[in-house]
């Protein structure tokens, strides 16, 4: 009978070998997953933002977890997906045509120059910056509405992966809990740590931007600016931007209503912009940091610029979540460093 060939590694280079195969493995499932990353990612943050309601309904009141987390879905593409899309679909259409109204900005620029008597820049300038702007916008927001077939193939990815964290819940915990690198209690910590993110993050931003586009588009309509609606959509999108957010909108409005000589309604704009607008921003975050968790706006303003770059106009959400989620990592790794040490210092013999 042969014998077994006899293996060339020690136990220790096996070890490192497997962890070197499964890190390879898994880049390359990574690489080849990487364009509908966001689906999964955004999964994971509905799925933490939903799972109060789904605990509440199943686990509580023993409703059946198939119908809950159908409906879950369904309260995800009626509530949260087909406006958002509708949105972005409208920022995207009238972004890309900003090229056409060179002329109409070339006329408020010569206003302008008129009433102020200095000359703000060349028209070759005025053209080639709209021009510059609307590339930019070409490259970053297809990512979301660019192919509505890729668009509806992420959002079919993201539901998919949504359903079965719901339908198969104690097992996707169960490996997710196994798999992590942190003990039980810290595990704990982490997983209230992450829900706190999400609802600052998730919840609670896209409830303020909600408020400043609704906002801004009703302060455009009262002073009469054309297409109050599209700058109210663009609003909501820039109230993600901490600091800058909606004065980006109303502000260029004030100049519009000032270069056709409307100077009442400018100012008008300008003190109900920056009296009403901007505080019931601050009002509202500093009411919904004490319910759902605060944010600081350094983490949301790298947050979004990182996250549209990744992941275009989804990163105006995933990106500072990210951010705060390797903040709580970072927190966690620390605390377990901590634990490690104190636990391996020699204790101190007491005096007989």
């Amino acid at each position: 009978m042969a014998h077994a060939p006899q293996n060339i590694y020690t136990q220790r280079q096996r070890h490192t070998l497997l962890i070197v195969v499964l890190l390879v493995l898994g880049a390359l499932v990574l690489l080849g997953l990487l364009n509908y990353l966001s689906a999964f990612l955004g999964a994971g943050i509905l799925y933490v933002a939903l799972r109060p309601w789904f605990a509440a309904l199943v686990h509580r009141r023993g409703w059946n977890r198939q119908l809950v987390a159908a409906l879950l879905l369904l309260f995800t593409i009626v509530v949260l997906m087909i406006p958002f899309y509708v949105l972005s679909m409208m920022l995207v259409e009238r972004l890309r045509d900003i090229g056409q109204y060179t002329s109409q900005v070339l006329a408020v620029v010569h206003r302008l120059e008129r009433l102020t008597g200095y000359a703000f820049t060349s028209e070759q300038n005025v053209r080639a910056l709209l021009t510059q702007l609307a590339s930019s916008v070409t490259r970053w927001l297809p990512t979301l509405a660019g192919s509505i077939l890729r668009f509806i193939f992420v959002m079919a990815l993201l539901l998919f992966t949504l359903y079965y964290m719901f339908v198969q819940e104690e097992a996707f915990l169960h490996h997710l809990r196994r798999f992590l690198p942190f003990r039980q209690d810290t595990l704990d910590k982490l997983q209230e740590s992450l829900q706190n993110n999400v609802k600052a993050n998730v919840v609670g931003q896209v409830l303020i931007s909600l408020v400043q586009g609704v906002l801004t588009g009703l302060l455009l309509l009262v002073f009469g600016v054309p297409d109050p609606l599209f700058w109210g959509a663009v609003g909501f999108f820039v109230s993600f931007i901490p600091v800058l957010g909606t004065p980006l909108v109303w502000g260029p409005a004030a100049l519009y209503q000032f270069a056709h000589g409307a100077t009442g309604q400018g100012v008008g704009i300008l003190l109900v912009g920056a009296v009403v607008v901007m505080n019931v921003d601050n009002l509202l975050r500093i009411v919904l940091a004490r319910y759902i968790g605060n944010v600081h706006p350094l983490v949301t303003l790298a947050g979004v610029t990182l996250g549209i770059i990744l992941f275009g106009i989804l990163g105006l959400v995933i990106g500072p979540l990210l951010l705060s989620y390797l903040g709580v990592l970072l927190q966690v790794f620390a605390h377990e460093n901590h634990r490690d040490e104190v636990l391996s210092e020699p204790k101190a013999v007491s005096p007989r």
